[in-house]
């Protein structure tokens, strides 16, 4: 399967990269690059991870440490849609006023 990061994903990413980086240039490297690792380690089995429908159509979510990567399963193609704190809201960052 293809591997697809949203923009949002992406602009995630380097927003977790630049608050890590505030403390530690060298570790904020290091983690994006697990977490980009654990995004192509989740095409093998997408399935596995827990369906998170209340976020949106075809949504899972994968832990990483505190955070959570979302994504969708499609035909052809693992799209990450967001990495994020599990701490923050997560309905209306995924735009949905549900709890």
């Amino acid at each position: 399967m293809r591997l697809v990061f949203s923009r949002l994903a992406e602009k995630d990413l380097e927003e977790i990269g630049d608050y890590i980086a505030a403390d530690n240039p060298a570790r904020a490297l290091r983690f994006v690059r697990e977490i980009r690792r654990h995004c192509g380690e989740i095409a093998t089995s997408p399935l596995a991870y827990v369906a998170r429908p209340e976020l949106g159509p075809q949504i899972r979510a994968c832990p990483h440490g505190r955070y959570l990567i979302f994504f969708q399963a499609l035909d052809d193609q693992i799209v990450i849609a967001r990495v994020l704190a599990g701490a923050r809201d997560l309905p209306r960052l995924f735009g949905s006023d549900e709890p």
